[in-house]
C-alpha cells in the first residue's frame, strides 16, 4: 500500500478548527453543535460547513490566523508522518477543514505531507466573508482519494484511509485498508480496523507491511 490518506480534525488533530475560529467571535457553541450533527450524519456536510462559515462573517484575518495558530497535531502524528515519508509512502490529508490551519500545524512540528486537499475561507478587506470555497464542500473524499491514486499510479487496493466522521465514510468505503480513528457510531461499520491513538495507527501499518519495522 503506497498512499496513506488522513482526515485532519478529529484524526490527526484533536483541535476543531471551526470551533477555534468560532471562539474568536463568540459562536463556538453553535459551531460545535453543527459539527456534531454533521459528524453523526444528521445533516449534510456541505450545509453544515456553509452554516459554520456564515457564522464567521466579519472575523478579521489576524484573528483567524490566531485561531489557526492554536491548531496542534495529535501526539505521535509528526513522528508517524516522518516515518511514512522516510518509507517512501505517499502521504495525504483530505479535510473539509481549512488549508491554513493544516499548514500551520504541520509547520509547527516541522513535517510535511505530499498532498493537502482542503477548503478555504475567502478574505476580503482583511475580514472573512462568511463564505467557504474548495473541493471538499460538495465534493467527497472518495473522489479525492481516487484522483490521488490515479496521479500516483496505484490501485485503490493499495490505499489506506484514516478517519473518524461521516464525511470520511466515502474514502473509508473505497480504500484498500479503512482505519477508523475513534470513529463515530455511524462510521465504525465501514472500518476494518479501529484505533484510538497514533501509536495504534503505526502498529496497524507495521502489521500490514506499509511501514518497515527496521
Amino acid at each position: 500500500m503506497t498512499i496513506v490518506a488522513f482526515d485532519f480534525d478529529g484524526t490527526l488533530s484533536d483541535s476543531e478548527m471551526t470551533v477555534l475560529l468560532g471562539d474568536r467571535c463568540g459562536v463556538a457553541d453553535e459551531m460545535e453543535a453543527i459539527t456534531e450533527r454533521a459528524m453523526n450524519d444528521e445533516i449534510g456536510y456541505a450545509k453544515s460547513l456553509r452554516d459554520r462559515a456564515a457564522l464567521l462573517e466579519g472575523l478579521s484575518e489576524a484573528e483567524a490566523q490566531s485561531a489557526f495558530d492554536e491548531v496542534e497535531l495529535r501526539e505521535g502524528t509528526a513522528g508517524l508522518i516522518r516515518s511514512l515519508n522516510d518509507a517512501g509512502v505517499t502521504t495525504a490529508i483530505l479535510t473539509g477543514g481549512f488549508k491554513r490551519g493544516v499548514a500551520t500545524a504541520l509547520e509547527g512540528e516541522g513535517v510535511a505531507v505530499d498532498y493537502i486537499v482542503s477548503n478555504e475561507l475567502p478574505i476580503e478587506d482583511g475580514e472573512l466573508t462568511g463564505d467557504v470555497e474548495g473541493p471538499l464542500i460538495e465534493g467527497t473524499k472518495d473522489t479525492a482519494l481516487e484522483s490521488l491514486a490515479g496521479d500516483v499510479g496505484v490501485s485503490m487496493a493499495e490505499t489506506v484511509a484514516v478517519g473518524d466522521g461521516a464525511n470520511d465514510l466515502p474514502m473509508l468505503e473505497v480504500a484498500g485498508l479503512p482505519i477508523g480513528f475513534d470513529p463515530k457510531p455511524a462510521v465504525e461499520p465501514a472500518c476494518e480496523v479501529v484505533v484510538t491513538s497514533m501509536a495504534e495507527v503505526r502498529d496497524t501499518l507495521l502489521a500490514e507491511g506499509v511501514l518497515d519495522r527496521t
